[in-house]
């Protein structure tokens, strides 16, 4: 059985602020959230901005793919070319680090972030 998690809905953006394939950062609550509108597949992602590997805020700027027979989407930190699932967060080069990611939906032309509520 899943776990059910409460979250918040909140507007951070319009969608068109952030860039056809490609990624931008936003100040939520406090937190640097990279958002990616993955446009060639038609599906957006959020992902903490921070990258574990030398601990630079830099995932917003990072090139965004697939990767694997499931065509895994992921993002390529610009600085250290790290991968990273923009599903789960995990490191895709094999390395223990991993990123934060956050539910994301798009409704009426605005960028909603899912915080956990509490």
């Amino acid at each position: 059985m899943e776990a059910v998690i409460d979250v918040t809905w909140v507007p951070v953006c319009a969608a068109a602020d952030i860039p056809a394939d490609g990624g931008a950062c936003a100040l939520v609550e406090g937190e640097q959230i990279a958002i990616f509108n993955f446009a060639r597949r038609g599906e957006w992602y959020a992902t903490q901005n921070l990258c574990p590997h030398k601990q630079q805020m830099a995932l917003a700027r990072g090139m965004i793919g697939s990767t694997g027979e499931a065509c895994e989407p992921k993002v390529a930190c610009p600085f250290h070319k790290r991968t990273f699932s923009l599903l789960t967060g995990e490191c895709l080069n094999g390395d223990e680090c991993s990123i934060r990611t956050y539910p994301i939906k798009v409704e009426d032309g605005l960028v909603f972030i899912g915080l956990e509520a509490g």
